[in-house]
């Protein structure tokens, strides 16, 4: 299977708007990569793409010199990723609150941050509705601060497309 233009389409305009702010060099960390939309996309930018999910089937297909899949449980214990360095990475439609101040750490100077999720209030929208899976008022933000990450862009909204849903975004920076 080659990539699609489709599942480079499919990719969140708000990683299409802000990955190329990622530097070329070293590799971009998609994580809870599901289907690879955005390894598709950030590979299609010229990035090496390391796409992280406990399942890895569908991007396996693949035929991508670029993008190297690698399934992993990412909700143990012992962070499975914690030596990695990346020049960034992308989340999207995940949280796992044990882990989240590790993704800072493991970003490159002038690294970028792109993480985009759902956030408190989705519960009137439907699923997710565990608060465990949904951010808090001012929770990325917060993250950036505490690791003194530059904030390029944040957003924490109501979307009515592709489904009615509260998100919450943010696009940050690891300055020198």
């Amino acid at each position: 299977m080659t990539i699609t233009h489709v599942a480079v389409e499919s990719a969140s305009p708000w990683v299409r708007r802000f990955a190329s702010q990622i530097p070329k060099t070293g590799t971009v960390l998609d994580l809870a990569c599901g289907g690879g939309r955005h390894s598709f996309l950030l590979a299609e930018m010229g990035h090496s793409v390391l796409a992280v999910d406990q399942d890895i089937g569908e991007i396996e297909k693949a035929v991508n010199p670029l993008i190297c899949p690698k399934a992993l449980n990412l909700e143990e214990n012992a962070w499975p990723l914690r030596n990695d360095r990346f020049s960034g990475i992308v989340v999207t439609n995940y949280l796992y609150r044990p882990h989240l101040d590790r993704l800072p750490e493991m970003l490159e100077k002038n690294g970028v941050l792109i993480y985009e999720t759902f956030a408190q209030g989705n519960e009137q929208f439907g699923k997710p509705s565990n608060p465990n899976f949904l951010l808090k008022t001012g929770e990325l933000l917060e993250l950036a601060r505490c690791h003194g990450l530059k904030v390029l862009a944040y957003e924490d909204i109501y979307q009515g497309e592709p489904k009615p849903a509260m998100i919450q975004r943010l696009c940050a920076v690891k300055e020198g």
